[in-house]
């Protein structure tokens, strides 16, 4: 296979700069409220959003007026927000400003970028030769996988941890959103 990381960074900041440009617009709108969700109430609201389109895969169709792109853009950005939890903490009220959420969200996705680029060279470009709803399945196995690590109170024997599934799932979407808008 011919690896092209350069294109695959390309594809990955244009996908990247429309998932930041709806969480700044939702700051906007909405505030930082999310501070006061747990991480745990994300990787739900990560297994909501997977499970949508799922079934809007299987179903071919969508009752409410929204498609599996503006889900995959939503399962990106909660993935990041889940790792700021970890790393901020629970909290009971909102702590920190528009301006540090919009700081913490390209702090975070920078690693989850360079994590993607790490992987993608060891693997070879291996996922654009993958159908997208199989990110959809991985995306679920690996919250599922998070579930299970929460229930356990974060602890793991040999596994990744919280954050590193959140990454995976990010870097998931990420792949879908370039097969299903940069190369349509």
């Amino acid at each position: 296979m011919v690896h092209d990381l350069d294109l695959t960074r390309s594809q990955y900041l244009q996908v990247l700069e429309t998932c930041r440009s709806l969480y700044c617009k939702k700051l906007q709108d909405y505030g930082v409220a999310w501070r006061v969700l747990r991480h745990e109430s994300l990787t739900d609201q990560l297994y909501i959003k997977v499970m949508r389109i799922r079934s809007l895969e299987r179903l071919g169709e969508a009752r409410v007026n929204e498609g599996i792109i503006p889900e995959f853009i939503g399962i990106f950005n909660y993935a990041i927000m889940g790792q700021i939890q970890l790393l901020l903490g629970d909290t009971d009220n909102v702590d920190i400003s528009t301006e540090e959420a919009i700081e913490l969200y390209d702090r975070i996705t920078k690693s989850t970028f360079e994590l993607m680029l790490d992987k993608n060279h060891d693997y070879g470009e291996a996922w654009r030769t993958m159908r997208v709803f199989s990110f959809t399945d991985l995306i679920l196995s690996k919250i599922l996988r998070t579930k299970q690590i929460e229930d356990n109170h974060g602890l793991t024997l040999v596994s990744e941890g919280i954050e590193a599934n959140y990454m995976d799932v990010a870097n998931y979407a990420i792949f879908a959103l370039i097969r299903l808008v940069v190369e349509g």
